[in-house]
């Protein structure tokens, strides 16, 4: 095995479980961590100090390397940047407003053409006679705050996502500043851009770091304009009711989510939990991320229960949708609240 794997399941420990008819039948598998507003770690899960990729949780750094870079976008394009969107329309037309104001096309983005994932948003998007476009890519935020800011720069536009590219330079710097640790592997995401690897203590640390820049007077600009741009705009970085949208709207937490099962959330003071799963599914995240929050009294219990009832899909079966099972933290994470 590679130094630059992550955890191995031996390493990992049960995060949830799902039942059905109170009988386990799956069981998510991962490592968890919450940091301190400090950047001290409060609770400690599985193997949180190994490398993981943490791919659209990344975002929020990258972006600060936009800005950084000069990129000239509005506040909610700043949020559309940090976002994992659903590509509806009202996300397809932020990110191409960004190309206008740069005198750029839909062309010169380097992310892939996608459809929107929800099903209205695709009923309107075919009925438009609209085709694939990397408009509604759910990166297309991180891609257009990109060529805003290599626009400012002067420098080249067509290999804007390569890792030797002067704003992906600057992106890395930001994630070793922020995160206090080196990338590691540095791989391709699925948007084309660099996904470098780093620990999940690490993006814990990073992450609260820029939740916690509204209350710091020694906070970078850019990173207090990340945050504020996600808490008043969540409908961007993710879409109308769906998870991310709904913990930031409810609960007042910065949230982002990552593919393969990585998600990372942080209370204002800077307090942050990250999770992995190891198979790469979302399934438990938003309970076990949250419920070690609570854990530490940064968020209240009571406001916990509505706000899981509306992202966590329930275990159902039959044509009336009745519940048979759910998703449950297991009895080796229960053991650490």
């Amino acid at each position: 095995m590679s130094s630059a794997d992550t955890a191995t399941v031996a390493e990992s420990a049960e995060l949830a479980v799902a039942t059905r008819a109170g009988a386990v039948e799956s069981r998510h598998i991962g490592s968890a961590v919450v940091i301190g507003p400090g950047g001290e770690t409060l609770q400690s899960v599985g193997a949180p100090q190994k490398p993981i990729f943490p791919r659209s949780t990344l975002k929020p750094f990258q972006a600060i390397a936009s800005l950084r870079a000069g990129a000239l976008i509005s506040p909610e394009a700043v949020a559309l940047a940090c976002g994992s969107h659903v590509g509806s329309r009202k996300h397809q037309e932020l990110a191409a407003q960004v190309l206008a104001d740069e005198g750029l096309e839909e062309s010169d983005l380097r992310c892939p053409a996608a459809l929107p994932t929800r099903d209205l948003d695709l009923k309107v998007h075919i009925e438009a006679g609209k085709q694939k476009t990397p408009l509604a890519f759910n990166c297309s935020g991180k891609h257009v705050a990109f060529l805003a800011a290599a626009r400012t720069q002067g420098w080249r536009l067509a290999t804007y996502t390569k890792p030797e590219h002067p704003l992906q330079q600057s992106a890395l710097e930001v994630i070793e500043e922020y995160c206090g640790e080196t990338p590691g592997v540095v791989g391709v995401d699925g948007c084309g851009a660099p996904a470098p690897s780093i620990s999940l203590a690490g993006l814990a640390r990073g992450f609260g770091t820029v939740a916690s820049a509204t209350s710091r007077r020694d906070a970078e600009v850019h990173a207090f304009t990340v945050n504020q741009a996600m808490l008043d705009y969540p409908w961007a970085v993710h879409g109308r009711n769906e998870a991310n949208t709904v913990v930031m709207e409810d609960l007042g937490l910065l949230a982002k989510l990552g593919a393969e099962g990585v998600l990372v959330v942080a209370a204002p003071d800077g307090t942050t939990a990250a999770v992995k799963v190891l198979d790469g599914s979302q399934r438990a995240s938003n309970l076990v991320a949250l419920s070690l929050l609570a854990g530490q009294g940064v968020v209240e219990v009571d406001a916990l229960g509505p706000v899981l009832k509306k992202i966590i899909r329930p275990i159902t079966g039959g044509i009336d949708g009745e519940q048979v099972g759910s998703i449950r933290l297991s009895p080796e994470l229960l053991a650490h609240l």
